[in-house]
């Protein structure tokens, strides 16, 4: 993709059916993409197909699940078939867990988002990469989260994943510099898409185990709802920024898209780690136990 051109762009968006990929489509249409959206379920996909086709958006889905090397090179070589080659890769793949850290059966599940969020990443950018640093052309964009700058609790394992995201970013940015290929963070907030509730129910068999930690729980779920019912931003909000990124021709190293993202990396940059602290315990109402 030679950066601020005008011809059609191909990219490969692989994303959880829980989250932001929906969204996108429409305003990936208007921007006239050839899009191709990966994922695991196939009921998902033939959904985001009929979508697609409803409202003539240039979308088609490729099954392909980040946690296998050979669903992942399938799929890479499927798109390469049809469209020759991958002009943007958008990496989207995620899942949220929520339990408390200090639990031994909280990294069963933490390493299934670890795997997913950081090492699906890696390995459908070590697929794409080859092709675009032959070309010397082509970029990436990574969806990052408001959990990748700072960290909630009962969101250790995500949070996390997301720390590495952003890390594996800053990395490749300096590594693909050589062959002009930018990589882009996208960093949300609060967005009302499937991933809280996908979270909530997959944490479900920790919560109800209760003990010491169970008021905790509660006073986290109901925080994070109430600032998801007072969250107007919608994916595709998002999906303006990301197509942003896609098109323009230099790139930020990173895009905010909600208020709360911003006000959490100014706070984060300019107060003390006990001063962010003590807002964090305010909003998520963690307090000390009589």
């Amino acid at each position: 993709m030679k950066t601020g051109d005008s011809t059609k762009k191909t990219v490969l968006d692989h994303w959880s059916d829980r989250r932001l990929g929906k969204g996108s489509g429409p305003v990936a249409g208007e921007a006239r993409l050839s899009r191709f959206c990966a994922g695991r379920s196939s009921e998902k996909l033939a959904q985001l197909d009929a979508v697609a086709r409803a409202k003539k958006v240039l979308l088609e889905s490729v099954a392909l699940d980040v946690c296998s090397d050979d669903s992942v090179r399938s799929g890479v070589n499927h798109v390469l078939a049809k469209a020759g080659a991958i002009d943007v890769l958008v990496n989207n793949a995620g899942v949220n867990y929520t339990a408390r850290s200090r639990r031994s059966q909280q990294w069963r599940p933490g390493a299934h988002s670890s795997r997913r969020i950081f090492f699906g990443v890696l390995r459908v950018t070590r697929a794409v990469l080859p092709q675009m640093r032959e070309r010397r052309s082509g970029r990436i964009l990574m969806m990052s989260s408001i959990s990748g700058l700072i960290t909630a609790p009962t969101q250790g394992a995500y949070s996390s994943s997301k720390h590495a995201l952003e890390a594996l970013s800053n990395a490749l940015r300096m590594e693909l510099y050589p062959f002009g290929l930018p990589v882009v963070l996208i960093e949300p907030g609060y967005i009302v898409t499937g991933i809280g509730k996908a979270a909530a129910d997959l944490s479900k068999p920790y919560v109800e185990k209760g003990g010491p930690y169970a008021s905790l729980y509660e006073r986290f779920f109901i925080s994070v709802n109430a600032a998801r019912e007072r969250s107007r931003t919608t994916p595709e909000d998002c999906a303006r920024v990301m197509l942003h990124a896609i098109e323009t021709a230099r790139p930020k190293p990173r895009y905010g898209v909600t208020s709360l993202y911003y006000f959490m990396k100014w706070s984060k940059w300019l107060l003390t780690d006990s001063a962010m602290d003590g807002i964090l315990r305010r909003r998520f109402g963690v307090v000390r136990e009589n």
